[in-house]
């Protein structure tokens, strides 16, 4: 029987402030999930925000993963607490919430990841988060376990950084490029110049707010680069996108 909580190594290395290499998993397979997870990354992101992941489907991943070294992270589809209680009771600990543009937002974010009486997460003695009820003093133990990362991709999200990050509970705040070039007024083209700076800017800014810096790009120039400007967990590839590339290539090298 066991009755241990394990402990959440992402976190404890994401405060130590080394680079964390990442992968984006989209396409719903839990068999992708198994096979990334033992690659060698440090985390993997499972999506429920544009992929088509259910509630049932986020167990089957976070099984998938359990055979890896990778922190299985679930985005959530949107800062919704109901949605974020049942995550977490089935096991999911490391969330990443979208469109985060408030203090006032990421403080409801962490909120709901936290018993009262410092947040609104409900109770459930029988979850698989706590071995269905095999480890003791969970719920005085959770959040120590608990990493709490949002996203800022507005422009509106860049000006209150300082804001976001001095909310107690938020771990990291990840940069998305692609949401944040639409903001602009520029979608997918998040090298321009001014773009570009701000995302550089922001993740400086992240970092001597103390926190920290999160990034995607499925291009090494871009990862490479921010994480020379100190971003420390940065995904360098997305399932999906592997795939569709790597296909195209075989049907070209055979019938190009």
């Amino acid at each position: 029987m066991r009755t241990d909580l394990p402990a959440n190594s992402f976190k404890s290395r994401l405060q130590a402030g080394n680079p964390l290499i990442g992968f984006w998993l989209t396409t719903a397979s839990p068999t992708s999930t198994e096979i990334a997870a033992g690659a060698g990354f440090d985390w993997l992101l499972i999506d429920m925000e544009h992929s088509p992941n259910e509630l049932p489907d986020i167990g089957h991943h976070l099984r998938a993963a359990e055979g890896g070294v990778a922190e299985p992270i679930v985005r959530v589809p949107w800062n919704e607490p109901v949605l974020v209680k049942r995550l977490l009771d089935m096991g999911a600990r490391t969330l990443l919430f979208p469109y985060v543009q408030s203090a006032e937002e990421a403080r409801q974010a962490v909120a709901a990841t936290r018993y009262p009486p410092h947040g609104i997460r409900g109770l459930s003695g029988l979850s698989r988060a706590n071995r269905y009820g095999r480890v003791p003093d969970y719920f005085g133990r959770a959040v120590d376990e608990i990493c709490v990362l949002v996203q800022v991709e507005t422009r509106r999200g860049l000006d209150a950084i300082e804001d976001i990050a001095a909310i107690d509970g938020v771990d990291g705040l990840f940069i998305g490029p692609a949401d944040l070039s639409a903001d602009f007024g520029k979608a997918g083209k998040w090298r321009e110049p001014e773009i570009w700076s701000a995302i550089i800017d922001g993740g400086r800014r992240i970092k001597t707010a103390g926190k920290a810096a999160g990034f995607l790009s499925a291009s090494e120039a871009d990862c490479r680069d921010v994480i020379a400007a100190g971003f420390t967990f940065v995904a360098v590839g997305i399932d999906a996108g592997i795939l569709a590339r790597q296909t195209d290539a075989l049907v070209k090298a055979y019938k190009g």
